[in-house]
Order: structure tokens, then sequence, then C-alpha cells
């Protein structure tokens, strides 16, 4: 009588299991190849990589920390978005709620905190890459995709901070966008923005400028509030998501993470 092959052995010979890994297990180059470059997830990953690129090294893992700090505060910020209102009416009281009442105030500190420990992190990353030279060929252009994430960490917490609407915040943003009327050719305070002048009209003015721009206004108000709010829920977020992507995916196509420098 023969006997019945393994259940392992059906289920891999199953159409169920063959609709899902469409390749043998990666025992061979060969095979490891194929399922790399097939795989949604994996074909981000390069199919071998230098053995000191997965040994264990003194990075401080500020890079790891900061993504994480980063899932945190999108966590937190959607659970937030249940309970806050872009309002001149409604802003300031649904985040004194939110520090008294909602959630014990546990929701919003650690979305603050996190935001502070995300800034920090960041600049240790930089400090990190920069003093083991990681920023050198072939990993300048990823050195430059950091460069643009450290910029929108910063401005993630420069328009977080006027959400809670207080006296605080109306005029720290009010101090911090007045810098931006210096801008070189797109602030009307700026140098070169007298150049930009069309049959004796300015373009730039303090109704088009760089700080117009950023404010939706002449002055901070809730068309700033109701702007800053969309900048920091939906589009930083969404290019930070972006670039945190080809982030990774350079790294791992450049080796995994770098090394420090040793001299020659």
């Amino acid at each position: 009588m023969a006997q019945s092959p393994p259940l392992s052995d059906i289920i891999r010979n199953s159409q169920i299991w063959k609709s899902i890994f469409r390749h043998p297990m990666p025992v061979d180059r060969r095979n490891r190849v194929v399922v790399m470059l097939t795989n949604f997830f994996l074909h981000l990953h390069p199919v071998s990589i230098k053995k000191q690129g997965i040994a264990l090294s003194y990075t401080w893992c500020m890079g790891g920390v900061t993504f994480f700090l980063f899932l945190v505060e999108t966590v937190t910020g959607v659970l937030l978005m249940f309970y806050y209102r872009p309002t001149l009416e409604w802003a300031f009281n649904d985040i004194t709620a939110l520090r008294d009442v909602t959630s014990m105030g546990i929701l919003r500190e650690l979305h603050r905190w996190g935001a502070h420990a995300m800034v920090i992190t960041v600049w240790l990353h930089m400090y990190r890459v920069f003093l083991t030279g990681s920023y050198k060929p072939p990993r300048e252009f990823n050195w430059v995709v950091g460069v643009i994430l450290l910029l929108l960490t910063l401005l993630l917490s420069f328009t977080g901070y006027l959400l809670p609407w207080d006296q605080l915040a109306i005029w720290a943003i009010t101090v911090g966008s007045n810098m931006a009327r210096a801008t070189p050719f797109l602030g009307n305070e700026g140098p070169g923005a007298q150049l930009l002048t069309v049959d004796g009209i300015d373009m730039i003015t303090a109704a088009s400028d760089a700080r117009f721009g950023l404010l939706g206004a002449r002055f901070v108000g809730e068309e700033t509030l109701n702007r800053f709010y969309v900048l920091h829920c939906i589009a930083i977020p969404l290019g930070v998501a972006l670039l945190l992507a080809i982030h990774f995916w350079r790294v791992r196509k450049d080796g995994g993470i770098s090394a420090p420098v040793r001299p020659l």
C-alpha cells in the first residue's frame, strides 16, 4: 500500500500555495535572484550585500529610532485628528481638552514629546552619518535625500507649533514667518525682489511673496491655521513617507548601513 505524501508536500503542491509563492525556496543564487525580483517587498533589497553591511557597529541606531518616532507621530496624530478642529472657535479649547480630559492627556503628550525626540534623533543621525563619512560616493544621493528629510522634519515641527492656537504659538509663528520676507527673490524685503518688475509693476509684494504663500494671508489668522493643519497632517507627512521609502531603498542598494571610515 503506497504511503500518502507528507502534509507539508501536499500544502506546497496545492494551487493556493503556488498562487502565493511562485518560486521554490531560495537555496541557490538563481532562486534567490528570482525570488527577490518577483516579490513586491523583497525587490527593494539587493540579492546580496557586503558582510560588513549587516555587522553590528556603533551607528547609534538613530535612523531606526527616528523612523520609529515617525510611526508614533503618525499613529498618535491620526488619533488626535478625531478630537481636534482647526478653527478659531475650537482649536484652543480642543487642545485644552486633549491636555486635561481626553485620554487623560497621554495621547497629546506622546505626540508632543515624540515630535521633540524626533528632531533630536534626526540631528544625531545626520551627525553620525557625517562623522563616519557615509555621505561620500556612492551614497551622496542618499545624503541629499536625508537633508531634505531633515528640513521636512523641521517643517513638521514648525507647522504643528501653531495648532494649539495660544499666544505663544501665534507670536512664535509670526516671528518665524517674518524671516520669509527676506527670502532672496521670493521675499518682498529680500535681495533681488526689486529686479522682478514688469512694466513698473512689482511681481513680489507683501501679498504675493514667500511669507504670504506660507501663511495664506498677510497676518497669522484662520487661513494660516487651516493651511498649517493641512501641511502638518497631510502634505508634509506624505512627502516624508515617500522620501523615507527612497531613503531605505538606497541604503539597501548602496550595500547596507555604512560602517565607519577606516584609515588606509
